[in-house]
């Protein structure tokens, strides 16, 4: 299970940090990141990290804004988003993946019940 939270209602160029805490998975095993779903649209890839932390892969959108970075030991991984923009305004979700095609929702083994965050203009 991927319990999501964080998301709230913020200006922009705002800063907001999303966190999730997995449970019944062997955490540290599952490269984990993160999806969003803009309001009439698809879900799209933002971030991945691996099993360990050490490496991190970005969307471009957001690529020098956000970032993730995991606490094994908490089994949680987080998203630090800086410099918001309204055009980043959706519900967030949580992922553990079954592969590692990160930019596919197909490759995600588990999802997270979703935050909104909301970025007013």
């Amino acid at each position: 299970q991927l319990v999501d939270s964080g998301g709230g209602l913020v200006h922009a160029g705002g800063s907001l940090r999303l966190s999730c805490v997995a449970s019944g998975l062997t955490f540290s095993s599952y490269h984990m990141g993160w999806f969003r779903q803009l309001p009439g649209k698809e879900r799209e890839f933002v971030a991945a990290t691996t099993g360990s932390g050490t490496n991190t892969y970005y969307a471009d959108y957001v690529k020098g804004r956000f970032t993730i970075f995991r606490e094994n030991a908490k089994n949680t991984v987080s998203l630090q988003m800086n410099s918001l923009s309204p055009e980043d305004t959706a519900v967030y979700y949580c992922v553990a993946y079954g592969s590692r095609r990160y930019s596919y929702a197909d490759s995600v083994a588990y999802w997270g019940q979703g935050t909104q965050v909301t970025v007013s203009s």
